[in-house]
């Protein structure tokens, strides 16, 4: 019988601790007893791919060496690419239109207008920002100068980002003027972000619990949605506030409603909106 058929036996508790600790330890991510299940499929499937059928042998082979490493950015995409969508949370990125909007009629776009998606898996959400923010300068009748960081931790996200090309259902939430303007069909169907927006994002292979040690380039908008929640409390806190420290004075976090409910920053102002989750950076104080 070949390998591939071979029956791995269930992750035990004992396995599944020993792994969670892993993910939790490199990538921040916690796992709930809930998603044993999920890990042990990607483990299997990693595991028949390589021939391995012990769950310890495959964990040695991820935590050792240059071997080790090259095969762990393999698993960590299967384990951390997250579920995502165009205009997921709808609210949130209209927030980020009448931000711009605001800063554009009250002349106070004087600078390149930067945004930072933290999170981005296959690059829905940047491009959906890219959206946003192309609709107020081409309204606005403006040379399009802005920029889009999108950062995450899987490199077969960021590839499928970069090319830019989804299927049908994934589109679903645009509108069908912003699917005529922003999209060209394929002949395989498939739907291609433009080159104008595409130009405009650069997406970039990083770890957000070493965010502390990037660059501190100053963002107009930050926005990181459905990521904390994978993350314990007290490191949700401080992802936060480490992307506070990132923003520009009147610039806008954005995070998904209820992702955190008992953080605070002296830096900082909850947005008096229900319908989103955002806090705004205090502007500097004139000497």
């Amino acid at each position: 019988m070949g390998w591939s058929l071979r029956t791995i036996a269930d992750l035990s508790d004992s396995e599944f601790g020993q792994w969670s600790k892993l993910l939790e330890e490199r990538a921040g991510i916690q796992l709930t007893s809930m998603q044993k299940s999920l890990l042990q499929s990607q483990l299997s499937i990693r595991m028949r791919e390589l021939g391995y059928d012990s769950y310890s042998d495959y964990y040695s082979l991820v935590t050792d060496g240059l071997q080790g490493r090259l095969e762990w950015s393999i698993l960590i995409d299967r384990v951390a690419v997250k579920e995502t969508s165009f205009f997921r949370h709808r609210a949130s990125f209209e927030y980020v239109r009448r931000y711009l909007q605001d800063k554009i009629n009250n002349r106070q776009l004087t600078d390149s207008f930067d945004l930072w998606s933290v999170g981005c898996s296959t690059g829905e959400e940047s491009y959906s920002l890219a959206m946003v923010v192309n609709d107020c300068f081409e309204l606005a009748q403006l040379d399009p100068y802005y920029g889009i960081t999108a950062l995450d931790i899987s490199s077969t996200a960021l590839a499928k980002a970069r090319l830019g090309r989804y299927l049908p259902r994934a589109i679903e939430q645009m509108t069908a003027e912003e699917a005529k303007r922003y999209c060209t069909v394929c002949n395989d169907g498939s739907y291609e972000i433009v080159r104008k927006l595409r130009d405009r994002v650069c997406f970039t292979h990083g770890n957000v619990l070493q965010i502390r040690d990037m660059p501190e380039v100053q963002m107009d908008v930050i926005f990181c949605q459905n990521l904390l929640v994978y993350f314990r409390r007290w490191l949700r806190r401080d992802i936060l506030n480490s992307l506070v420290e990132r923003l520009k004075p009147g610039g806008i976090l954005i995070i998904g409603l209820g992702e955190v409910v008992d953080w605070e920053h002296p830096k900082v102002t909850r947005v008096n909106n229900e319908t989103i989750q955002a806090y705004i950076r205090h502007e500097q104080k004139k000497q």
